[in-house]
């Protein structure tokens, strides 16, 4: 039988595919543009008039970060997991489709969504929210960032999902690392700076603890140290690369 290789016809059957997934839908539109707005709402109300812009924008960043956790981490991991405990890969596999052209496509849909959920997040905050006017390179820096982060997470699920191979263990064991991830990098209204030492050591070793809490200050332009922002990311990267390879060992036996 001939292999049936990457097309823009698998693409799109895997958006249909996560259009089915409402979790993804709520968790990387609905959720970060709530998270924001009840947010600034709260924080607002304590903070003085001539900060409250910056804190708007502090709190946008950070929400911003939702999005490609909630596509990747949750959304990716939990329609990825369904499939392989199903079956899916190997069925079509026998029907001739190349299981990296399958990975290819279901990677392209998900940054596909993401992409639309940026630009959703971004109309929003734009015409609801008061937020500081953005340096180009600050926008540019920041979109580079959560695509980067967005990356990490699909390797992560997918290596989750191949070692635990079920659904019920892969979706609990990243709705956990999601919730303490949120409260590490200061996304659930308690900055990282109030955490207890050790947690401020784990968070330091989370790129997303840097955009949240530093990306702000040059938001509007001027520079910034990214060297502990480029060492969190190699860090993760590294766990991240070894479960990948500890989930192809697990398979491959």
């Amino acid at each position: 039988m001939k292999k049936k290789k990457f097309s823009v016809q698998m693409v799109w059957y895997e958006i249909r595919n996560l259009n089915g997934n409402l979790m993804s839908h709520f968790f990387g539109i609905v959720f970060p543009n709530l998270m924001s707005l009840l947010i600034s709402k709260a924080a607002c109300a304590q903070i003085p008039a001539d900060m409250r812009q910056q804190a708007v924008t502090s709190i946008m960043l950070s929400m911003s970060l939702i999005m490609p956790m909630s596509t990747m981490l949750l959304g990716y991991g939990a329609l990825y997991s369904q499939e392989v405990e199903k079956g899916v890969p190997l069925r079509m596999h026998l029907f001739g489709f190349r299981e990296r052209s399958l990975l290819l496509a279901k990677i392209a849909a998900h940054f596909v969504l993401l992409t639309v959920e940026i630009i959703i997040f971004a109309v929003f905050h734009a015409a609801v929210m008061d937020v500081q006017k953005p340096a180009i390179s600050s926008v540019v820096c920041l979109l580079v960032s959560l695509y980067a982060v967005a990356l990490l997470f699909l390797v992560l699920s997918h290596a989750i999902a191949n070692i635990f191979r079920r659904f019920s263990f892969t979706f609990g064991i990243e709705m956990a690392l999601y919730f303490i991830m949120m409260v590490l990098t200061g996304m659930m209204g308690v900055k990282t700076e109030q955490l207890p030492a050790f947690l401020q050591k784990m968070a330091k070793t989370l790129p997303m603890t840097y955009i949240s809490s530093d990306f702000v200050d040059f938001w509007q332009g001027g520079s910034y140290h990214f060297m502990p922002f480029i060492q969190a990311f190699i860090f993760m990267g590294a766990v991240t690369g070894i479960l990948l390879l500890l989930s192809l060992k697990i398979r491959r036996k």
